[in-house]
């Protein structure tokens, strides 16, 4: 009977340390991320996504990333809190009541994947969008503020997609997508996406990216980047959107991102960036532009990024107002900006 016992309680003991040991690797990651903006002309000016608090120690989001591979089985779950995470959705509404003025949370990625092959990966559930150049997260971007193609853009797709890397200079991505933003579409599954990877060289990456639905239109993306020499990296972003119904118009634009470093402590940048709205015939509306410069210099101490940015912003018409709450063709902002990465 104590050899019995023994041989169980042994059992149980290596049970338990195998247990514990396929629970290891649990990866946390996110950012932190706090500002001031002002605006020349005295009040919050510039209509992209996020930093629009005026004359005022601002909050952006804290967000929470958890990941794990066990084997060919892996997830990724990310939510967010504060104000630069409830511009994209969807969010959690503690009061239930449908306006999204309770607590809300903001799941920015729950999915999970599987590895059929060392090359062929299948993965289902709410991703941050494949599309355009910067994302949701400040500490994934070099400028604080973001641009038009971004704001313009999907911010998450929710669908199941399989990816293929055909070499290491070759990838390719397929899915099927909800409508933008959503985990939950009331129209069924409605769109088509693909992805279209190359690294000619290395430190040159290329993504070529195609996005349609029935709902939500057809978009063409291209993503860049090439790490030309130690010290200077360029980045493109250019893409065209289409709406379901072409005579409603949609965008078109690019934004040139080159960036060089003095060291491995400071580092400046610059976002060029031409944006058109399109005709829209069915609302008798005109094409418009804008073009946005955007200088940022970044102090890096460890997990700490201080971020320091001018921006000045001119439309084709009078997307602004000026110091005397006027409508204007311009607009201009300072900001200064903390982002801890862990």
């Amino acid at each position: 009977m104590k050899k019995i016992l023994l041989i169980l309680g042994l059992g149980l003991v290596l049970n338990t340390i195998n247990a514990q040991e396929e629970k290891k690797g649990l990866d946390i990651s996110g950012s932190v991320d706090t500002y001031f903006k002002y605006d020349f002309a005295g009040e919050s000016n510039i209509p992209t996504s996020f930093a629009d608090n005026h004359n005022s120690i601002s909050i952006g989001m804290l967000d929470i990333a958890l990941s794990q591979t066990i084997g060919k089985a892996s997830f990724v779950g990310e939510i967010s809190f504060g104000p630069r995470s409830f511009k994209s959705i969807p969010t959690f509404d503690t009061n239930h009541d449908g306006f999204g003025d309770g607590q809300n949370v903001n799941i920015q990625n729950l999915f999970i994947s599987y590895a059929l092959s060392e090359k062929v990966s299948l993965t289902g559930g709410y991703m941050g969008t494949f599309v355009g150049y910067e994302v949701i997260s400040p500490a994934g971007n070099f400028n604080y503020s973001t641009s038009y193609l971004f704001s313009a853009g999907p911010f998450q797709n929710a669908g199941f997609k399989i990816d293929w890397s055909i070499s290491e200079r070759f990838g390719l991505m397929a899915g099927v997508f909800d409508d933008w933003n959503v985990y939950e579409d009331v129209n069924g599954i409605s769109d088509l996406g693909i992805q279209l990877f190359a690294s000619p060289v290395d430190g040159w990456d290329a993504y070529l990216n195609f996005l349609t639905g029935s709902e939500s239109g057809m978009i063409i993306d291209l993503t860049t980047g090439f790490q030309i020499t130690d010290g200077f990296y360029l980045g493109l972003n250019a893409a065209d959107y289409t709406y379901d119904e072409s005579d409603l118009g949609g965008y078109t634009g690019f934004a040139l991102y080159p960036q060089v470093a003095f060291s491995e402590k400071l580092s400046l940048g610059y976002r060029g960036e031409y944006f058109i709205l399109k005709e829209d015939k069915i609302n008798d509306m005109a094409s418009e532009n804008v073009f946005s410069n955007t200088f940022t210099l970044n102090y890096y101490a460890g997990p700490l990024t201080f971020s320091t940015e001018l921006r000045m912003d001119s439309a084709s018409e009078d997307w602004f107002v000026n110091s005397d709450e006027d409508p204007h063709g311009s607009a201009s902002q300072f900001l200064v900006a903390a982002i801890y990465a862990f």
